[in-house]
C-alpha cells in the first residue's frame, strides 16, 4: 500500500483497533490465475497472531487460497474532503480515509471444536449484549448440518500495513477548517473522521 510517512500508523495497537472495529473485510488472493475477492467478517484473535473467518463452501475461492500469500482488507471511515473548507482556492479536492491491510497465509480449519470456538467468537463480537440467540442452544444436528456448508479457516498474520490520511500534509488552520465543516455533516463517516482529526490535532 503506498502510504506517505505522515499518513502511516505506526502504533500496531491502533492498527488492532481499527480490525476490530471495521472487521468485515476484503481478502484477496490468486484464483484461476487472476485476482479474486471475497467479502466477510475477519475476527482477530486474542494474541492477534490469527484472522478467523470461513467461506461457503460453493464459494470456490478458499479452493486455491492456501499455499499463497493473501491480502485482507479492512476499510475504516472515509469521506470526500472539498477544497472549498480551504482559505484559498489553489486546492483540489482529495479524500480522507483510514484502512488497514493485513497480509499472510490462510490455514483450514477442520477441528471441529477450534470451528466452533470461532463461530462462537464471530456470534459473540456481533450480538447485542442483550440478545437472546446463543450459539450453543442451536439444535447441535441442525448446526452439524450447517457446518457443512462452510470452510472455516485462520490467516496467519505476517504483516500489517495501516494508513490514516487525515489532512495531516496540511496546516493545522486547514485541518481545523476541514473539521468544523465535517462536523455540519450528519453522516457517519464525516463524523468518524472529524473525531479522528481532533484527536489527531490534539497530540
Amino acid at each position: 500500500m503506498y502510504t506517505p510517512a505522515h499518513f502511516k500508523i505506526t502504533d500496531i495497537s491502533v492498527a488492532h483497533q481499527i480490525i476490530r472495529e471495521h472487521s468485515f473485510a476484503t481478502l484477496f488472493s490468486q484464483h484461476d490465475g487472476e485476482p479474486y475477492a471475497t467479502h466477510l467478517p475477519l475476527i482477530l484473535d486474542g494474541d492477534r497472531l490469527y484472522l478467523y473467518g470461513h467461506f461457503a463452501r460453493s464459494n470456490p475461492h478458499w479452493k486455491e487460497i492456501r499455499n499463497q500469500v493473501v491480502l485482507a482488507v479492512f476499510h475504516g471511515p472515509h469521506c470526500y474532503i472539498s477544497p472549498s473548507w480551504y482559505e484559498t482556492n489553489k486546492a483540489v479536492p482529495t479524500w480522507n480515509y483510514v484502512t488497514v491491510h493485513v497480509y499472510g497465509e490462510v490455514e483450514f480449519i477442520d477441528d471441529e471444536i477450534e470451528l466452533m470456538d470461532s463461530l462462537s467468537d464471530m456470534v459473540s463480537k456481533y450480538e447485542a449484549v442483550n440478545s437472546s440467540y446463543r450459539l450453543q442452544d442451536i439444535d447441535p444436528d441442525f448446526l452439524s448440518a450447517m457446518n457443512k456448508g462452510v470452510q472455516a479457516f485462520k490467516m496467519k498474520i505476517n504483516r500489517v500495513e495501516g494508513k490514516a490520511k487525515l489532512s495531516q500534509n496540511h496546516s493545522v488552520q486547514r485541518q481545523e477548517f476541514v473539521v468544523q465543516q465535517l462536523e455540519k455533516i450528519p453522516n457517519t463517516d464525516e463524523q468518524k473522521i472529524a473525531l479522528l482529526m481532533k484527536r489527531n490535532l490534539a497530540r
